[in-house]
């Protein structure tokens, strides 16, 4: 695999990795399903690093004159999806999951999309979940993010009331968890907030 034929993008970014990254990905990439899964550390930094990879290869891909190359194509994809699992396996970023729910959904892969919704469940923090709800462009990852954060204890997202950025996400979510899973604690907050509204009246 020769990155520098893979466009000046690519080539750029991959040549701003940090050499932990880079062989972690290339680990990945010729990693052997039945030899022990090697470990490496993996940090925010590395997050942004294959994310930012991530995006100049699926740009690549929609080249025309990469797309007439079958072999350079096939290489570019492997390399990008050997990204986006290391991704999926290990991000917690609002971004980052905005970013692989959005190309599952380019790519009408709708099993990939419930793979997502359940790490979003099982890794994601309140705050990062009301963040995919603040930032996507897609009603389906907001609805995916919404169900999620509604499903999750209501002392976990009751913090997030206290920023007024999330005020109004929290609230629906609340009215979700209220109004369609019948769970009498976030009724009551519904109201106390509805009777603050009020000025008390």
């Amino acid at each position: 695999m020769i990155i520098k034929n893979f466009g000046a993008r690519v080539e750029s970014v991959w040549e701003g990795l940090r050499p932990l990254t880079k062989k972690m990905l290339v680990g990945a990439i010729e990693a052997n399903p039945t030899a022990p899964k090697q470990k490496f550390s993996y940090d925010a930094h590395a997050d942004w690093e294959l994310s930012r990879l991530l995006s100049a290869l699926d740009e690549q891909t929609k080249d025309p004159e990469i797309r007439q190359n079958v072999d350079k194509l096939a290489e570019i994809k492997i390399l990008a999806e050997t990204c986006a699992d290391v991704l999926e396996a290990q991000t917690e970023s609002a971004e980052v999951f905005i970013q692989l729910a959005t190309r599952a959904l380019e790519r009408n892969d709708f099993k990939k999309i419930d793979v997502l919704a359940d790490i979003l469940f099982e890794r994601f923090s309140a705050g990062e979940i009301a963040e995919i709800i603040r930032q996507t462009e897609f009603a389906q990852i907001r609805a995916i993010a919404y169900e999620t954060l509604a499903l999750m204890p209501t002392q976990y997202i009751l913090p997030l009331l206290d920023d007024s950025i999330y005020y109004e996400i929290v609230r629906n979510a609340l009215e979700q968890q209220a109004f369609e899973f019948d769970n009498e604690e976030a009724r009551q907050i519904i109201e106390q907030l509805e009777f603050e509204d009020t000025g008390g009246d």
